[in-house]
């Protein structure tokens, strides 16, 4: 698997420099974020954008039974809503608006449309095993998934350097251990013959994938330098104990995260997008130290998009706790909310012709 990592990583580099030639790169001064439910988020650097996890399709909720909060199995197989994504994708632009795809982790509520993005605008994909399989399994090009299992620096166009860093998903083995420990598909699922679909259940085609992956990001910009880490998922219970699949140590979560801090030789972040909850803020910001908070993964994810938040975010003790640091919390209000991060901070944007394809207000 290492021989396949690398050369699925070399692979990766070299379209990057090959799109780097075709497309001439402007170094980025600002990066423009567009917050699409859950932990969906676009990265707009003008020619590079970047899409992190991208679940439009909605699955039905009594489909799923068992372990795993209740999302461990599943009655019947299901297909990605292609037609949500396609419109999902008009509304940020056409096909030529993405050319990364990252998970985070391989849950159905992460990267169950991971390959119809791809399919659609030809991105690469970056990822764990199981995501890759996952795609794989939709009949995406074996060359256009890069697995990554912690520890890689990736460069990127328009002066972006993207760190991996291993990380572990919500949760307690004691009490929900096939959404919580790290489990990888160990071969690429089978399509229902019937349906041609993938079953979505936790502890069926759609395992966490290894814990979880986090991605700090890097601009040397011209008027200087623009931070943000993206973290979709975290749990404070195991977040300093080493993550160990099949006998492979990936080291601790919050190590894992001070030694990406060091390489990029980050001392504090511009921006910290991650779940809420005060208990693993007092983790990770002593870490990070971020100027500003972006909460994700608050809001439902079985209601329809057009539906749009259901209720307002809030997480009183979280914000208190910020407030004290000086943390700044960019609230989010609806689906496809619009921000600006430059130097001198995050600032909202309109973004009501995207809005207005969904029926959002």
């Amino acid at each position: 698997m290492k021989s396949v990592l690398r050369a699925s990583l070399l692979a990766f580099l070299t379209a990057c420099a090959s799109t780097q030639s075709a497309t001439p790169s402007v170094v980025a001064d600002h990066v423009d974020l567009t917050w699409m439910s859950v932990t969906n988020m676009y990265f707009d650097l003008g020619t590079l954008g970047v899409l992190a996890d991208g679940y439009v399709s909605r699955l039905p909720k009594d489909n799923f039974f068992g372990p795993g909060g209740g999302l461990g199995q599943t009655h019947t197989s299901s297909k990605p809503d292609s037609v949500a994504v396609a419109r999902m994708l008009d509304a940020l632009g056409g096909p030529s608006k993405v050319q990364v795809l990252l998970t985070g982790h391989s849950h159905f509520d992460h990267s169950f449309d991971t390959g119809v993005w791809s399919m659609l605008t030809g991105a690469r994909v970056i990822g764990s095993q199981t995501t890759c399989f996952q795609v794989f399994a939709q009949n995406l090009p074996r060359d256009r998934c890069t697995i990554v299992n912690g520890g890689e620096r990736v460069s990127l166009p328009n002066g972006v350097t993207m760190w991996v860093i291993r990380w572990n998903h919500s949760g307690d083995p004691a009490v929900n251990p096939e959404q919580h420990n790290p489990v990888e598909l160990s071969s690429i699922p089978r399509l229902d013959p019937a349906t041609g679909g993938l079953r979505a259940g936790v502890a069926e085609d759609f395992p966490n994938g290894g814990g979880n992956r986090a991605y700090l990001f890097v601009v040397d910009g011209p008027q200087g330098r623009l931070s943000w880490l993206f973290t979709n998922s975290a749990s404070t219970v195991d977040l300093a104990v080493p993550i160990v699949v099949d006998g492979v140590n990936y080291g601790a979560p919050i190590e894992n995260l001070k030694a990406a801090m060091s390489a990029a030789g980050l001392k504090s972040l511009d921006l910290w997008i991650g779940p809420t909850g005060v208990a693993l803020a007092r983790l990770v910001v002593p870490v990070v130290n971020p100027k500003a908070f972006l909460p994700v993964h608050w809001d439902d994810f079985w209601s329809p998009f057009s539906a749009g938040v259901s209720k307002p975010y809030s997480d009183p003790a979280t914000e208190a706790f910020l407030a004290t640091t000086g943390v700044r919390v960019v609230r989010p209000n609806q689906y496809m909310d619009k921000w600006r991060l430059d130097r001198s901070g995050v600032h909202p944007l309109e973004n009501t012709s995207a809005k207005e394809l969904f029926g959002l207000r």
